[in-house]
């Protein structure tokens, strides 16, 4: 395991990951994926509105593409 943060990298062990987590650290496997995500970690607000809206956006495509049938069901009848 390791302890990711800025440009710090630590090798831990499963007894270290959730000191390290707390004090800001992302803690990844051998490959480079992470096992947990730091304590106290943000996002800046104007990205989290963002996303918001995007969702939002992507939401109300899906359920127009649902309302629409399928050209498949068109061609059967």
């Amino acid at each position: 395991m390791k302890a990711v943060k800025e440009n710090k990298v630590y090798t831990i062990d499963e007894t270290q990951h959730k000191a390290y987590a707390a004090q800001g650290f992302d803690i990844t496997d051998e490959n480079g994926r992470i096992i947990e995500y730091a304590a106290g970690k943000t996002v800046p607000y104007a990205q989290y509105v963002a996303v918001l809206e995007e969702n939002n956006r992507l939401k109300k495509q899906l359920a127009a593409a649902q309302k629409q049938p399928s050209p498949a069901l068109k061609r059967k009848k």
